[in-house]
């Protein structure tokens, strides 16, 4: 038979109690110790990383740019005068001389202009020819009163020496002597009076017809003028070289100044670089370049920099030396180098996606074996193109990794798989 026991029930409760906080406390330990753990290295794609080996030697500083071939000698063309375009004579890309006719123009009311200069100039022509007879005929009068004034004058003067020498001798009375001299000094002052007055006359007639001959002038200027605003007409390119822009169209009203063709010369070109601004402060006038026309490298040399900075970047203009690649030619796209510097006998790596000149940047290190990476801080100098100056936190023999890891920044160490 079975005996009943009062403390059964009891035990059980406790034993149950007991494993439930032994179950916890065993939970509890072990959560905490995973959670201290670190977590596992992620895989990397060992075809999807760009590593490097850092080395020691020789560094080439450049610096890189996008441009455009631009001609050196650029002239536009401008229209001197208001009108409409009537013809088009040369299309963009033919060659010009500087007296080829690129386009032609009209303006009726400058024809008539030209017509009013040419009447003014005929007008002003006869006027002076007709003062220069008058005038003329003026101061020939002049001359002839003048010169019988000089002859009475003459023969005055000579009376009253003969009667001078008369009365010395007795023969004729002083009255006859007097009244002679008198005469004679009279006619000398009358014939003083005409000779300035002759003089004076002669000036005269010099400034009226020199006034005269001044708007004559004026009026050939203006026709002059007019005559080579008609001629502007028809637009010249002025200059030996390509059209490169015809900037007008058949039928266009133009005002004077404005732009209707670009002529260059192809044989003179130079390329404009634009350079970042953060990687323009070390370019000089005179430092080497070599120019990507995708047909070929051209040489050449930093001829000027912008000291403005636009959206950025800075504009460098290269002068090529040397005969120019095939293919060139005006606003063809080109890819630029400058050469800045060498630097002789230190640590340099290939440039990293990421990592700015003079700062400390964080690289994936390859460990031995190449099959993970880890995190290293690693002070860089000055850059290049491709290469970046390792001033501390590498060696030479160092591999690391240049690709953009940016996906793993919370992670000190990658697998490569």
């Amino acid at each position: 038979m079975d005996i009943p026991r009062p403390f059964a029930a009891r035990k059980r409760y406790i034993r149950r109690a007991l494993y439930l906080i032994i179950a916890i406390a065993a939970v509890t330990l072990i959560t905490l110790g995973v959670s201290r753990l670190k977590p596992a290295a992620p895989s990397v794609d060992r075809a999807t990383v760009w590593p490097d080996t850092v080395k020691r030697g020789p560094m080439l500083r450049q610096v890189h740019g996008l441009g455009t071939l631009v001609p050196e000698d650029i002239r536009w063309i401008p229209a001197t005068t208001q009108g409409r375009v009537e013809r088009i004579l040369v299309k963009p890309g033919a060659l010009v001389n500087p007296d080829t006719i690129l386009l032609e123009l009209s303006n009726p009311e400058l024809q008539r202009d030209l017509l009013d200069a040419e009447m003014q100039v005929k007008g002003a022509e006869a006027d002076y020819t007709s003062l220069r007879v008058r005038l003329e005929k003026d101061l020939l009068d002049q001359q002839a009163n003048a010169a019988t004034v000089q002859a009475n004058y003459s023969q005055a003067k000579l009376e009253a020496q003969v009667n001078e020498d008369l009365a010395k001798q007795g023969l004729i009375a002083d009255l006859p002597l007097k009244v002679s001299k008198v005469r004679a000094e009279e006619l000398a002052t009358r014939n003083e009076i005409e000779r300035k007055r002759l003089a004076i006359n002669a000036e005269a007639v010099k400034a009226q017809l020199a006034a005269q001959q001044a708007r004559v002038e004026q009026y050939r200027g203006l026709y002059r003028l007019k005559r080579s605003q008609v001629e502007a007409l028809r637009v010249r390119a002025g200059t030996i070289g390509v059209l490169a822009l015809m900037n007008a169209e058949r039928g266009q009203q133009v005002t004077p100044g404005e732009k209707l063709a670009r002529v260059a010369d192809p044989s003179r070109l130079k390329a404009e670089l634009k350079i970042a601004e953060t990687q323009a402060k070390d370019i000089q006038i005179g430092q080497r370049a070599s120019i990507d026309t995708r047909n070929g490298i051209a040489p050449g040399h930093v001829v000027r920099t912008d000291p403005a900075v636009q959206n950025g970047t800075v504009t460098v203009d290269v002068t090529l030396d040397g005969p120019l690649p095939q293919g060139a030619r005006p606003d063809l796209s080109v890819d630029g180098t400058i050469e800045l510097e060498r630097l002789d006998n230190v640590l340099y790596v290939g440039r990293p996606a990421f990592g700015q000149e003079k700062s400390v940047i964080s690289l994936f290190k390859l460990e031995e074996g190449g099959n993970s990476a880890v995190r290293v801080q690693v002070k860089v100098g000055r850059t290049s193109v491709n290469f970046i100056e390792i001033v501390d936190g590498l060696k030479a023999g160092d591999q690391v990794i240049l690709s953009d890891m940016s996906a793993w920044d919370g992670f000190d160490k990658v697998r490569l798989k």
